[in-house]
């Protein structure tokens, strides 16, 4: 069976070199690629119509017969398509093809055919296009499957492909053991391949999808709980003392931690007394004070005679780190240094040295606390902050800075638990679901074109009063293919219509350098009104700017604008959002609108994901996630839900998959996760 599912497509009749190309750039290679390459739709065939009835732009099946036909011929040296003219009592349709005069023969004046394609109209008269055509009493697929295709590929082709491997199916042997099955009510493998390939009617295309749905998500889920246990068996981590309290520093913060901080320091300090190493993400919503709590661990390695490090994705939001906990340890001898791509080599050879003799106690920094020459003398934390910004190797990297450090990692974007389970299924989920107490809420409003005069009218009352704002568009500069506006454009627009205004642009084009500067003077209170793309989406903390106007809202997503409103919020005074919809489509001022009902990240979130359809969150890849070739982590999070429950049972049972019945089930979890390299039973 391994065997014939290994064998390259090449050899199969009729396939051949050049199409078996073709097939590699899908990442089709063997018989078993093509098994499991499934259908990215299908075509209704069970919807036949009245030619009367047939609407422009909709695919179609009719019944007709052929009343009239054109041959196909040259006339000035340009061709005549073929044209047949079929009628079915209630009206006609022409047919069209081209280089296709062979079909005289075929299509005989008076005898009816069923005909599939797209109907459009032209010249006043309803046409098809190169339909699918089939002898009227021929029996008809009611659902025909939909490839991915590459150029060179056609459907018929790829079609026939897929009907030279069918019978390879019946070599697969079943894989889920019984008991999951039973109790999920899945078909067989068998039938589920044979009709997500070549359905008998909608209903049993839903069970094999269901069944295959199901599978891989239970395989994918499975597989990093394994990995996750794995890693607690494997590796012994620092048992740091459970003495050292951190009360001292907790006493001494300026404000007082809420229930829910509390709960995820006790977290945190429960898995840093333990001998496995800790692996836990903390989640929490704009504001929430994730900071403090990384603080309080930070402070537990450092009594307990450890260096910790945090690497965040950009130089702006690391920075902010560098300043939050300089001030946070202000009363206390810890030592914090930053380092980046611009710090200046003198500098950075110091902090070298530093690290090395141990007087570093924490080290912040983008990518470059993981040079192979940044070298710790204890390192007992490590802590990551927006994960999903890193690759799993760089991550994997500032961990091999020490021996087995605990492992810390920090997302403002909120995450529905279930889909937390999936792109961190290897950490434990800490969640921070409360804000600080007196924080008020951002007044969000949705407008259109028209007012956007009036909201710049507001902007400047702010200016006036001493506050700050800041303005942002989805492009740099004017695109000719996007409706759009630009920060360019935005930017000269402030300047000239507002001369007295001190206002500065900020994009990801600029030097890193001009862009701390810029930054800087925003947070000294040197500029005013702050023009600029998503690159402040995170890492901005000036509590004195209370307006966020956001140009063309409905291009960003609706997670990424409540980022983006939680860079105000963060003084005394009331703040605002001001969201500019320019599009009149419903369902982009829906999505828009949600901002002005919640200001809860995970309610936004979820909608979020109920909106988004078929994508990739965050780039299953960054997190070293399998690809998904049929589940979609969005539109199957009922079914997710229902695959934790039994991969849950599963492991319960048998934590390591080791018993015979499992064996089948192991094997191809082993198998979805071989280049992972934190997975090897």
């Amino acid at each position: 069976m391994i065997t014939e599912l290994k064998r390259s497509v090449q050899y199969l009749k009729g396939v051949g070199e050049k199409k078996a190309k073709k097939l590699s750039k899908l990442g089709i290679r063997t018989i078993g690629d093509i098994i499991y390459d499934y259908p990215r739709d299908y075509e209704d065939r069970s919807n036949m119509k009245k030619i009367c009835n047939i609407i422009d732009g909709e695919s179609v099946m009719i019944m007709g017969t052929v009343i009239n036909k054109q041959k196909g011929q040259f006339r000035r040296n340009k061709k005549i398509p073929f044209k047949l003219l079929v009628e079915d009592g209630t009206g006609t349709v022409e047919i069209v093809f081209f280089n296709a005069s062979y079909y005289d023969s075929k299509f005989q004046i008076q005898k009816s055919f069923l005909f599939y394609g797209k109907a459009s109209l032209s010249l006043g008269r309803m046409q098809m296009v190169h339909p699918d055509f089939f002898e009227k009493d021929e029996k008809i697929r009611p659902l025909v499957a939909i490839y991915p295709l590459t150029e060179g590929l056609s459907q018929k082709e790829r079609h026939k492909i897929q009907e030279l491997c069918m019978p390879y199916i019946h070599t697969i042997e079943e894989y889920l053991p019984e008991d999951t099955m039973k109790r999920n009510r899945l078909c067989d493998i068998t039938y589920a391949l044979n009709h997500i390939h070549d359905p008998d009617n909608e209903r049993s295309m839903k069970q094999a999808k269901f069944r295959l749905v199901f599978e891989e998500l239970l395989l994918l889920q499975t597989g990093l709980l394994m990995i996750k246990e794995q890693i607690k068996e494997n590796q012994k981590g620092i048992i740091f003392p459970k003495n050292n309290s951190v009360d001292d520093f907790i006493k001494r913060l300026p404000f007082e931690l809420t229930t829910a901080q509390k709960r995820v320091v006790d977290e945190i300090l429960t898995d840093m007394v333990n001998d496995k190493i800790m692996n836990r993400l903390v989640q929490g919503d704009v504001g929430s004070g994730k900071t403090v709590v990384a603080a309080a661990a930070v402070y537990k390695a450092v009594i307990s005679g450890y260096q910790s490090a945090l690497m965040a994705p950009t130089e702006i939001l690391a920075r902010q780190h560098y300043h939050t906990f300089k001030a946070l340890f202000k009363a206390f001898d810890l030592q914090v240094a930053f380092i980046s791509g611009s710090t200046p080599k003198k500098e950075k050879l110091q902090i070298i040295t530093d690290l090395e003799s141990g007087k570093i106690d924490l080290l912040v920094g983008t990518h470059a606390v993981i040079q192979d020459h940044i070298k710790f003398a204890k390192l007992g934390l490590v802590i990551t902050d927006e994960q999903h910004r890193f690759g799993v190797k760089q991550r994997a990297a500032l961990s091999e800075k020490g021996q087995n450090p605990d492992v810390l990692v920090m997302t403002a974007t909120p995450i529905p638990r279930t889909l937390a389970l999936i792109l961190y299924g290897d950490l434990d989920i800490s969640i921070i679901d409360e804000l600080p107490p007196g924080r008020k809420d951002i007044k969000t409003y949705t407008i259109d074109e028209k007012k956007r005069n009036a909201a710049y009218d507001f902007v400047m009352k702010e200016i006036k009063k001493g506050r700050q704002a800041y303005i942002v568009a989805p492009l740099i500069e004017e695109s000719e293919v996007l409706d759009a506006k630009s920060a360019t454009d935005v930017y000269e627009e402030v300047l000239l219509n507002f001369p007295h205004c001190k206002a500065a642009l900020l994009h990801g084009s600029l030097k890193q350098t001009e862009k701390d500067d810029i930054m800087e003077a925003f947070s000294k209170g040197e500029v005013q009104v702050l023009i600029s793309t998503v690159v402040i989406e995170v890492g901005v903390n000036v509590p004195n700017a209370t307006v966020m106007l956001i140009e063309n809202s409905e291009r960003f997503g609706l997670a990424q604008l409540h980022q983006l409103r939680g860079r105000v919020g963060r003084g005394d005074d009331q703040s605002y959002c001001i969201l500019i919809c320019s599009s009149k489509n419903e369902v982009a001022q829906e999505r828009v609108n949600i901002l002005e009902q919640t200001g809860d990240g995970f309610i936004i979130a979820e909608k979020d994901l109920n909106n988004r359809g078929p994508g990739d969150f965050f780039g299953t890849r960054q997190h070293g996630v399998p690809q998904l070739k049929i589940a979609n982590l969005f539109q199957h999070i009922k079914v997710l839900k229902q695959v934790q429950e039994e991969s849950k049972i599963l492991l319960e049972e048998d934590l390591f998959l080791k018993k015979e019945k499992h064996k089948s089930i192991r094997k191809k979890v082993i198998d979805l996760f071989e280049s992972n390299e934190n997975f090897s039973l």
